[in-house]
């Protein structure tokens, strides 16, 4: 699924797959998508705006990715999807996956949280429900509002896609970018 979005700035230094959220090629008009300029600067109001914003979220995902430190924003969307589950049997294999992926310790992307919060999901996930996982995205979510995000709106990524939205003086940011593979996400984030 290799396409452009049409939203942010010529390929730029250490930001770039947005591929996964993107919709395939032949759904996009010339393969180019608008974003209004006053929403990328909405992003900046709240961060409930730019997580409930899909490309606000794939942005915020992709500076994340390029600092090495998307299992916070990766926890929290997985946690957004184990609320929708209604399937008991699910919810309690989902709950298994998340724990072992994010929260128990050592997991391969563990989230940094407290002991006790730790074990206190831990004792919540044995009898998995809906609001099992509220407390630790609680806190992971607020990990990620008072460091992540305003890192993020100082970034160059972000500082861009503002800079050229106002330059063009039109209600779209028009510009394309390439698509990279992470691979050169890993490199740029090194050389810079």
């Amino acid at each position: 699924m290799k396409t452009r979005l049409g939203c942010l700035s010529h390929k730029s230094d250490s930001y770039s797959d947005f591929s996964e959220f993107l919709p395939p090629a032949h759904e996009t008009t010339a393969r180019c998508l608008k974003l209004s300029t006053d929403e990328v600067v909405r992003w900046s109001e709240s961060f409930d705006h730019l997580l409930s914003h899909k490309y606000g979220l794939a942005a915020f995902r992709t500076f994340l990715k390029t600092e090495f430190s998307d299992e916070n924003i990766e926890f929290w969307m997985a946690c957004e999807e184990y609320k929708k589950i209604k399937s008991s049997t699910k919810l309690v294999s989902k709950a298994n996956k998340i724990f072992k992926e994010f929260i128990d310790i050592q997991a391969p992307r563990e989230v940094n949280i407290d002991y006790r919060t730790r074990e206190r999901t831990k004792q919540s996930l044995e009898d998995p429900s809906p609001t099992s996982l509220n407390e630790i995205q609680a806190k992971v979510y607020c990990l990620m509002e008072k460091d992540s995000y305003p890192r993020f709106l100082r970034s160059k990524m972000y500082q861009d896609m503002v800079n050229r939205a106002h330059a063009q003086g039109q209600r779209s940011v028009n510009s394309l970018l390439d698509v990279q593979q992470p691979e050169d996400i890993r490199r740029q984030a090194l050389i810079t």
